[in-house]
């Protein structure tokens, strides 16, 4: 479709250029009416520079890194702190942002405030970017008054959250990179390496070890078919990605992501306390212990948790209490179980579940700092079964003939 630049006028009669993407010059001009801006001039891009570079931008855009929702949180919190007006506000930080998405998101966030929604309306129309309790905080902070406590509150979820995902990629980040380097060794051994071996051995007119008819026998198959194997590779890849997409497909992949050896555990757990940490959030800001519980099962980003948060929500509706419920998903130990009760009979759930996140939180810091020195020797026994193997496939009929040539 061709894009359009145009100069229009907002509710309060203010000048605003920009571009936009649509079929024809009345569905731009319809598009922008729809947003409460009135055109005065409307222009259709030609495919030339200014083309390309809208092009380039949709190429660089991406979905805004934790770091920049951090950002984020945090100026909107100072500056609404400091009493600058939100649209001024924002404004000033789609100047100092670098994500093209985001700042482009802003600037529709402003357009929508200037027709006259609020701010968690004109949020919730980007989900790529404010997620369901980013918005439902803001949303709160609105109903209360205190919309710079919410970013506040925000910001230090969202620090919470990255450091633990940061933990997590550092503790999983050398078994995944010696893995690779293991496939990547295997697979130039039995393309380049073990060919020249076969010449010698199949000349060699004697029976073979078995370890060298294994990689002989691997090799072959491997140049034999690797136009295949790389055509299924790229299948398979594609099918696990459009799975992904699908309800089940998730479903599945993030149930078999817990039950990984050694690192299923630790993944569970950082989600527990994902889950404690934004639950707990969203009680204190006063959202209804229903609608918390929906916004925290999308905040947790796993559907089989997020499922198990479901089956909460459902039984709360039911006239169930949040201890009942909480046991029935079979999620928490019997002494979270007793600090949910705690906390529902004295009324503080919110501390209790900061407990909760805590207990976790202490809990995945010491498995992830052993768990590198729980997956050395796997990985030791593994490189030194294929080295042994190798050498083993490569040295005895090298040896045999050796002896034979000596006779």
């Amino acid at each position: 479709m061709p894009f359009f630049q145009y100069i229009a006028r907002n509710s309060t009669g203010g000048s605003l250029k920009g571009r936009l993407e649509a079929g024809t010059l009345d569905a731009a001009a319809n598009q922008l009416l729809k947003t409460g801006i009135t055109p005065i001039e409307i222009n259709e891009l030609k495919q030339g520079s200014d083309y390309l570079k809208v092009l380039g931008r949709k190429l660089r855009s991406h979905k805004p890194r934790i770091q920049d929702l951090i950002f984020l949180s945090r100026q909107m919190y100072t500056l609404m702190k400091a009493g600058v007006p939100i649209i001024r506000a924002i404004n000033g930080l789609s100047d100092n942002l670098t994500n093209p998405l985001l700042i482009d998101t802003l600037k529709d966030v402003v357009i929508s405030l200037e027709s006259g929604r609020e701010l968690s309306t004109a949020m919730s129309q980007h989900p790529k970017v404010f997620n369901h309790l980013f918005v439902s905080m803001v949303k709160v902070g609105e109903s209360t008054g205190q919309l710079d406590g919410a970013f506040g509150k925000l910001s230090e979820y969202l620090e919470r959250e990255k450091e633990t995902r940061d933990r997590i990629k550092q503790a999983t980040r050398y078994p995944l990179i010696v893995l690779g380097f293991i496939v990547v060794a295997l697979i130039i051994i039995n393309l380049f390496v073990i060919p020249q071996f076969s010449g010698i051995f199949s000349k060699f007119g004697a029976d073979l070890p078995w370890q060298t008819v294994i990689l002989m026998t691997t090799s072959n198959f491997m140049q034999d078919y690797w136009p295949h194997m790389l055509v299924a590779s790229i299948g398979l890849y594609i099918w696990f990605k459009h799975s992904l997409t699908t309800d089940k497909g998730r479903l599945y992949w993030d149930r078999f992501k817990l039950r990984i050896p050694l690192i299923g555990n630790v993944l569970y757990e950082a989600l527990l306390a994902r889950f404690a940490t934004s639950f707990a959030l969203t009680v204190r800001s006063g959202v209804p212990l229903i609608q918390g519980l929906n916004v925290t099962g999308h905040a947790v980003d796993n559907a089989y948790i997020g499922d198990k948060i479901s089956q909460m929500r459902v039984g709360i509706e039911k006239g169930d209490s949040l201890t009942r419920t909480a046991a029935n998903t079979k999620m928490f130990t019997p002494l979270i179980i007793q600090m949910i009760q705690v906390g529902e009979e004295t009324g503080s759930v919110d501390e209790m579940l900061e407990n909760v996140a805590g207990y976790y939180d202490r809990e995945v810091d010491y498995k992830l700092k052993n768990l590198s020195s729980a997956i050395e020797p796997i990985l030791i026994i593994v490189i030194g079964a294929i080295v042994l193997m190798l050498a083993m496939g490569v040295f005895l009929p090298l040896w045999d003939l050796n002896a034979v040539i000596q006779k």
